[in-house]
């Protein structure tokens, strides 16, 4: 698991992302909504990153980040000093005792860039009390966006992948994770009579689909 604080002079904000061991990505992120140090924020982070991987049941954690002063201080190395860090120490050390396994790995900042984009857009982002945002799915784009344009000189009818998917449920053969959640977003403003596909207007109006030769 990764985590990082920011402070800059928008707000403060912690991130962590938890990798499990088949790669799946699980990004957790908080607006630090109280002035703090970079330590501070270091140690919120550190927090939340192991307060996170306790809600997903995880017994054995590898810990990275890019905090120095946060690891050699909770392995022992370096005495804590600041009377402020002090609780913070505490309560991580009580943390980890959640753990069957659980290690502390320094990783160049180069290398924790996930951590760090989420505590960076927690500590701009600006938050009602008591809202919570979800965390945005990441994609990656393959190609550019108008590649997934259907062009109308194509053999099959414009609209054949959407019709299939209302009537059977089944996508695709070839189509990959991105462009079936399109034809799934798609769908929903359709309608199917039969063999006739309409589409949904903004007022309601059934529009009836039509292909290259029939609008001819």
């Amino acid at each position: 698991m990764y985590f990082d604080g920011a402070v800059n002079s928008v707000g403060s904000g912690v991130g962590a992302v938890l990798i499990s061991s088949d790669g799946r990505h699980y990004p957790v992120a908080a607006k630090v909504d109280f002035s703090c140090t970079n330590n501070v924020a270091e140690y919120e982070a550190c927090i939340l990153c192991l307060q996170a991987a306790i809600d997903f049941k995880v017994k054995e954690l590898e810990v990275f980040g890019d905090s120095m002063l946060t690891f050699f201080q909770t392995l022992g190395e370096w005495k804590t000093k600041d009377t402020k860090l002090v609780p913070y120490h505490e309560y991580l050390e009580e943390l980890a005792k959640n753990f069957e396994k659980i290690s502390f790995t320094y990783t160049p900042r180069a290398k924790n860039q996930f951590a760090d984009a989420l505590a960076t857009l927690a500590s701009m982002a600006s938050i009602s009390e008591g809202n919570i945002v979800k965390t945005l799915e990441i994609e990656v784009a393959k190609g550019p966006a108008h590649c997934n344009t259907i062009e109308a000189s194509e053999a099959k009818p414009w609209y054949e992948d959407i019709k299939n998917f209302l009537q059977t449920g089944q996508y695709p053969l070839f189509a990959d994770r991105r462009y079936r959640k399109t034809l799934r977003c798609l769908a929903m403003h359709y309608f199917l009579s039969g063999e006739i596909l309409y589409c949904r207007s903004f007022d309601s109006t059934l529009l009836r689909c039509i292909d290259e030769h029939e609008s001819l």
